[in-house]
């Protein structure tokens, strides 16, 4: 099996993976802000980072790779989203996190080994927190714990960013209780309608880059393998990350590798509720089905940018159609043997290449398509369900895919009306009445059935 090779943002170069323990591997990724529900900007490092920890749990065997993803369930945002509705903060809290990890499963990800909540962490942080102090890279100024950043010399070598860009991208207020503009939050103090902890520097909540710090490290060590995300975290969020956990555990290294999914875009724009082009995973599910949305973000590579467009769901669920299509034929063989092709692993490989991947899908459903024994429409079938599954995709039966499960032109005819129409065309057929069996057909093709003939039986599958 071909090395695997992971490009790392720290560095800017692909380089070939080994774990710090071996045989163990240790993934943290950067989890959702639960004030709202997830966009699919939200999803797409969820399914890039899926995609990798089944790689991993591939290669190194399913209980050796520990994955955590956290939520953020303490911010501003959460804050902002209680004033407008007037909701209690744990009901908003608790309704968007059952609201994410259903998204995320309709989407075909597997749970993370290890889900943590910033609240239920909030002592770890604290004692982080105190650690700073003590090595003099933190300071308390009123009501408030700030990282001072000029303690630290090589601040800034993940985004590689000059003083001046770092101050600008930190995007943050002048406030009197900062040693220096570029310093950041670690705790600050909260009002009594806002949620808050008992500190040493009294009731307050800690900042946004102290929360994964302290999980990761809770879960993961000092030092682990890959902390991934989305590109926009690179500054300040892991930047931050790494300062915090450098300084307070006295090691150099946080993260082995950093990897970053890239920007997404809607229709060539950049994603807002005020450009009207703001999508929700749940509004979309309402017209896609789950592998459809899934298998348009592995189109494109995850570290290129992502343009979100009608067309590229459409491709999408073509591809789905025709793999689907090809297993179809071979519904009732059993596969030979669940067997990775050496093109398809060898696309993975290689820093996640989802696209090259989906290729070699296409060439094994041509190849099952083309097969004449069934030994050969078995190691096929076999092969190309284990790429799916790697992908996650291909989870369903491919009658109730074309039949029920992949419509977004909703029919108005139930499953069993669509069957009866077929029956009554099959009965006109056999009486030769063809101006009938094709009004049938016609009448079907309008509601979004289509019909295919075969010697034995006819399937249907909607638009």
């Amino acid at each position: 099996m071909t090395v695997l090779k992971l490009y790392n943002t720290k560095t800017r170069e692909k380089h070939a993976f080994k774990p710090i323990n071996e045989g163990a591997v240790g993934m943290y990724v950067c989890g959702p802000t639960v004030y709202d529900y997830a966009h699919i900007g939200n999803a797409r490092p969820v399914i890039i980072f899926d995609v990798l920890f089944r790689l991993l749990r591939q290669i190194y065997g399913t209980g050796k790779v520990n994955y955590v993803r956290n939520i953020t369930d303490v911010d501003d945002k959460i804050i902002a989203a209680q004033q407008d509705s007037g909701e209690d903060i744990n009901v908003i809290t608790s309704r968007t996190i059952r609201a994410f990890q259903s998204d995320m499963k309709v989407l075909g990800n597997l749970e993370p080994s290890i889900e943590p909540q910033a609240t239920d962490h909030i002592p770890q942080m604290i004692k982080m927190i105190e650690k700073l102090i003590l090595t003099g890279n933190a300071y308390q100024e009123q009501g408030h714990v700030c990282f001072h950043v000029p303690s630290m010399a090589n601040y800034g070598r993940l985004s590689r960013l000059n003083r001046e860009e770092l101050i600008v991208g930190a995007r943050v207020e002048v406030a009197p209780y900062k040693r220096d503009p570029a310093d950041f939050i670690l705790w600050k103090p909260s009002s009594s309608d806002q949620p808050g902890w008992d500190s040493p520097w009294g009731r307050g909540r800690p900042g946004w880059h102290i929360e994964c710090s302290a999980m990761s490290n809770e879960y993961l060590g000092i030092t682990f393998d890959i902390h991934g995300g989305g590109q926009d975290l690179i500054f300040p969020h892991h930047e931050n990350e790494i300062a915090q956990s450098c300084c307070a555990n006295g090691e150099d290294t946080f993260a082995q590798i950093w990897m970053h999914n890239g920007y997404l875009m809607v229709d060539g724009e950049k994603m807002s509720k005020s450009l009207g082009n703001f999508i929700t995973v749940r509004d979309l599910l309402d017209s896609y089905h789950g592998e459809t949305i899934r298998l348009c973000m592995l189109m494109t590579h995850y570290r290129q940018p992502l343009n979100w467009t009608s067309n590229g769901l459409a491709q999408a669920k073509s591809s789905l159609d025709s793999f689907y299509g090809a297993l179809r034929q071979v519904n009732d063989l059993p596969q030979f043997i669940d067997e990775l092709s050496e093109e398809f692993m060898t696309a993975l490989l290689d820093d996640i290449n989802t696209p090259e991947a989906i290729k070699v899908l296409h060439e094994l459903s041509k190849d099952l398509n083309k097969a004449e024994t069934k030994k050969a429409k078995a190691q096929l079938k076999g092969k190309l369900l284990a790429a799916g599954k790697l992908l996650g995709i291909l989870n369903c039966d491919p009658n109730n895919w074309f039949e029920s499960e992949n419509s977004n032109l909703k029919s108005g005819l139930s499953e069993d009306q669509i069957n009866k129409l077929i029956l009554a065309r099959n009965n006109a057929r056999d009486d030769k009445n063809f101006a009938l069996s094709d009004k049938i057909r016609d009448e079907l093709l309008q509601s979004g059935i289509v019909l295919e003939d075969s010697k034995s039986i006819t399937r249907w599958k909607r638009l």
